[in-house]
């Protein structure tokens, strides 16, 4: 059985950081392209950044650029958003997913975690 845990949401200030964790098991973690997603009520799921199996290819939303970084650790299948500069427009329940294509992690992923709120006050 797949599973992905996010942890690390919560309430922090406009301006400052937040790390977000994403736990996986029930598959080989190396081979998954990993992601993230992020969602406000009554808007759709927008996507936040993807890396590939190595960590060798990593992209990111436009709206997130330059303030986040995805990054992952292989030999604890877990992979990471660390948040920068955030804004109260960052306000969302932030979603892990995995896919065994780069590109499919991006539009249809085949596996989501249960989602992390995180919430940026102004």
């Amino acid at each position: 059985q797949v599973q992905l845990v996010e942890s690390g949401g919560g309430l922090v200030q406009a301006g400052g950081s937040r790390r977000l964790s994403c736990a996986a098991s029930g598959i080989t973690f190396s081979r998954y392209a990993m992601g993230w997603f992020r969602q406000v009520p009554g808007k759709e799921r927008e996507f936040v950044a993807r890396i590939g199996g190595s960590a060798d290819f990593a992209a990111y939303g436009d709206s997130v650029k330059g303030r986040f970084t995805i990054s992952r650790d292989n030999a604890k299948n877990t992979v990471y958003l660390q948040m920068n500069s955030l804004k109260p427009e960052d306000t969302a329940v932030y979603y892990c997913a995995a896919d065994r294509s780069l590109v499919g992690v991006s539009r249809t992923p085949q596996y989501w975690g249960q989602g992390t709120q995180v919430t940026v006050s102004s």
